[in-house]
């Protein structure tokens, strides 16, 4: 089951008698008040006053068509009106047993969800949707669900909140549990309006709401394959996993894959991105597919079962890298065919966080269910989910992970340090009486290179380059000043200043030597006696800088 709720819980007690809270009986009365649905704002209302207006207005409550679903939709009273507040969704278990269990469930959650955020509803509106199986009618499904309606009815009634109407919608036909008169609700049902012909259905377009269609559209984009290809898929996942799972349990190469799963999404996103586009759902995910290798799926699946990879990987939620990085979590998750059914937690989190992150509430909830489904201990999955649900602001959660990107940053260029080619540096007075650093000729410089000198500095930029490396500060080892050697040490020298100006601080090696000499720093030389009875301490180059002993 999947739920689509605000919140989830054990169920409650009490009971109101099936009364409003008015104390009038809701059995039978159909809606007591006009309901209010709005659809762009204040301004912009819609008022539903018929069992088929509502029936009308489940999918762009929802966002897409119901299957096989309990649906709970609150009310508020709000001037003497009815509006819509939260919505909660259940699939329907196949077992009757089941029925008790999930309606409060359903009830509860909602409720005390609601309570939560300050707002308990007043009332309630179920509706249960299911397609008749074969040799099945509508009003046959409408008389097996009866029950699990007079229980939804139940529970909600128990924590004083009237179920006001009650509607089963199955074969293109609507029917009412609560209104009684055959001549607004009779027993073969009503015919519901063509789909984008109401009312309600102009003002949501107007207001922009789209409904996506069912979620077993949606699921079908995440589910792994069962074609032929899957096959394939399957025989390089085993080859990767002879490959890397070694790698992955030592700490050098954990951090070495990790580079490489990265490098390698970051190139598939910016392929993704490049891309023409296509017109449909479908398409685009057969077009996403062709552009995605097997080795390559195999790879990214792996390398994603590490946690810390995978955390760098959901910091692409922002701006450009939003499409391409959910385009490529979702083509991860139809890779995770046969055995691997399990390794589809990762890419399905990530596809649900970066949905969610998006504003795409549908999609996150689908694909963090279905993340747990695939790994019930999944703990990232679990906690997006029920914050997800409850309604939460991602954008707390986007704080951490941009705080998280900045910090690995700067501690990258923390790391940058030039001081490789620190001691090929030649210096000379400089006008301010210090020491200025001036490039010798055919000599390496001392400033840092402009290709990368970390591994994650030579990835491809992701969309947005918020992952792109910044140009490292100097660092103080490069502002040291050296004493320049001895004449004919070598045969660029300048003449060195008289001995008795004391001794200047040189340049350290970048190279230290594995046993420095007794009482010399690594990478300096002693003189003990004489010109000639010079000793080189192990690791120091020849014709390297020396230092006189103070």
């Amino acid at each position: 089951m999947t739920n689509h709720s605000e919140t989830t819980g054990p169920a409650g007690n009490g009971n109101n008698g099936g009364r409003d809270s008015d104390g009038r009986s809701n059995d039978g009365s159909g809606i007591s008040d006009r309901v209010g649905f709005d659809a762009h704002g204040a301004e912009h209302q819609v008022t539903l006053r018929t069992p088929g207006e509502l029936a009308d207005a489940l999918p762009y409550l929802l966002g897409y068509r119901p299957e096989d679903s309990i649906v709970l939709v609150a009310l508020h009273d709000r001037g003497g009106r009815g509006r819509f507040g939260g919505r909660a969704r259940l699939g329907i278990p196949a077992n009757k047993d089941d029925w008790a269990a999930v309606a409060r469930q359903l009830a509860h959650g909602l409720i005390t969800g609601s309570e939560r955020r300050g707002a308990r509803p007043e009332q309630m509106v179920a509706y249960l949707c299911q397609e008749p199986a074969a040799g099945e009618t509508g009003r046959q499904i409408t008389e097996r669900l009866a029950p699990l309606a007079a229980l939804l009815r139940t529970e909600c009634g128990r924590l004083d909140v009237p179920v006001i109407e009650a509607l089963c919608i199955s074969d293109g036909r609507y029917w009412s549990y609560c209104c009684p008169s055959e001549e607004c609700c009779p027993v073969e049902g009503l015919p519901m309006g063509l789909p984008g012909t109401s009312v309600l259905a102009a003002a949501a377009t107007y207001a922009g709401l789209q409904v996506r269609g069912t979620l077993r559209e949606l699921r079908a984009r995440l589910q792994p394959w069962e074609t032929a290809a899957a096959l394939e898929q399957e025989i390089a996942l085993d080859t990767a996993g002879m490959a890397l799972v070694p790698r992955m349990l030592d700490l050098t190469g954990r951090a070495e894959v990790a580079e490489e799963t990265v490098r390698l999404a970051r190139r598939t996103m910016a392929r993704f991105a490049e891309a023409a586009p296509v017109a449909g759902a479908l398409q685009a995910d057969l077009r996403d597919d062709e552009l995605l290798g097997h080795e390559e799926a195999a790879e990214l699946i792996l390398g994603l079962q590490d946690r810390t990879t995978r955390d760098r990987a959901a910091e692409w939620m922002e701006a450009e890298e939003t499409g391409p990085a959910l385009r490529l979590w979702r083509a991860l998750a139809r890779r995770c065919v046969g055995p691997y059914g399990e390794h589809a937690a990762a890419p399905l989190t990530l596809a649900g966080w970066v949905a969610w992150a998006a504003g795409d509430e549908i999609e996150a909830r689908e694909a963090l269910a279905m993340a747990l489904g695939a790994d019930p201990s999944y703990l990232f999955a679990r906690l997006l989910h029920q914050a997800c649900n409850e309604g939460l602001d991602p954008e707390s959660i986007r704080r951490c992970l941009r705080a998280e990107r900045e910090g690995r940053e700067a501690r990258a260029r923390a790391e940058i340090a030039p001081s490789d080619d620190v001691d090929d540096v030649e210096t000379t007075p400089g006008s301010d009486g210090f020491m200025g650093d001036k490039p010798v000729p055919g000599k390496r410089n001392a400033t840092p290179s402009a290709g990368p000198s970390r591994a994650e500095d030579a990835l491809p930029p992701c969309p947005s380059g918020s992952d792109r490396s910044l140009p490292a500060p100097p660092s103080a080892t490069a502002s040291r000043r050296r004493k320049r050697v001895r004449p004919g040490t070598r045969p660029d020298a300048r003449p060195h200043a008289p001995e008795t100006e004391g001794r200047q601080p040189c340049a350290e090696e970048s190279r230290p030597p594995s046993r420095p000499a007794r009482g010399t720093r690594p990478g300096a030389l002693r003189r003990t006696t004489g010109k000639d009875d010079m000793r080189r301490p192990e690791g120091t180059r020849p014709g390297g800088a020396t230092e006189e002993e103070g």
